[in-house]
């Protein structure tokens, strides 16, 4: 049964999350930081004497949300038909390496894709004071619930710059990184459970989406921007293909005016793995 399209503007309510440094650290080791180890850059990741946060480290907390998209009136659909399809970060303040945030979160927007609806959950992380950190926009395909009669939405592709990239890099995962990150909050078993990820049509699990996501920003953080996480006003995304731990990412940057753009894929594999990315400066 579609998707009802009242559901758009509903308010998801608020819940409180609270981290400290070694959860940021953890954050910045499932994202492959501290390599190599004596690197003075990749310590900034990792001790607290000297840590900063990467913005992406938002994007785990507000998870909690998801679910109660499902338990709207009209919105009854089962777990498995809902695919994590872009992700949208806009950056209001530096991340503090240590908070008690709350996350308050809305259905956004749902566009009609035919077999699919996409609805996009929307979530501020507050301070304490009130003040928006950052804000999150999860699109989230859900299979089966299309053909309501909406709009259908679009948006135009990114093109990649035809030149040499400004910055090339390449990023290892481990074989155990899907085990790894899902420390930080996302314990969606097709990441680890090898069952699991068969009934979803994988030999073996996949690496987070967002894993990957947060090692391409590292990636352009580290190489475009000099280490400074500040510079970041907004990063997005759309997942195009998975990635499976132990795969080798390969991060091509190009710098475009007050904009870097990202090509992501996978060494020895055709295609790109993240498309229209897009990091956003600040100032």
């Amino acid at each position: 049964m579609p998707i009802d399209p009242s559901i758009v503007g509903a308010d998801l309510g608020s819940f409180t999350t609270s981290w400290d440094a070694d959860d940021v650290v953890l954050y910045h080791l499932g994202l492959g930081a501290g390599v190599p180890q004596t690197d003075p850059g990749e310590l900034e990741y990792c001790l607290e004497d000297r840590l900063k946060v990467l913005p992406s480290f938002s994007v785990n907390g507000p998870i909690g949300m998801l679910p109660r998209v499902r338990q709207l009136e009209g919105a009854d659909f089962p777990l498995t038909a809902l695919l994590h399809g872009e992700h949208e970060m806009i950056v209001h303040r530096p991340l503090p390496a240590a908070a008690t945030v709350t996350q308050r979160g809305r259905v956004a927007e749902l566009w009609d894709k035919g077999k699919a609806a996409l609805v996009v959950m929307e979530v501020d992380t507050l301070a304490a004071d009130g003040t928006t950190l950052v804000t999150n926009r999860y699109h989230a395909f859900i299979r089966g619930e299309g053909g309501f009669g909406g709009e259908k939405g679009y948006s135009a592709p990114v093109v990649i710059p035809d030149r040499e990239p400004d910055a090339s890099v390449q990023r290892p995962t481990l074989v155990q990184q899907a085990l790894l990150y899902r420390l930080c909050g996302d314990k969606n078993p097709m990441h680890a459970d090898p069952a699991i990820a068969k009934l979803g049509g994988f030999d073996v699990p996949l690496l987070h989406g967002l894993c990957t996501y947060g090692i391409a920003l590292k990636a352009a953080v580290d190489e475009i921007l000099d280490g400074d996480v500040t510079a970041v006003a907004k990063y997005s995304t759309r997942f195009a293909q998975p990635v499976f731990p132990g795969d080798t990412l390969r991060v091509d940057m190009w710098r475009e005016g007050s904009q870097v753009v990202l090509g992501v894929g996978v060494v020895g594999r055709e295609g790109p793995v993240l498309t229209n990315t897009v990091l956003e400066l600040a100032g």
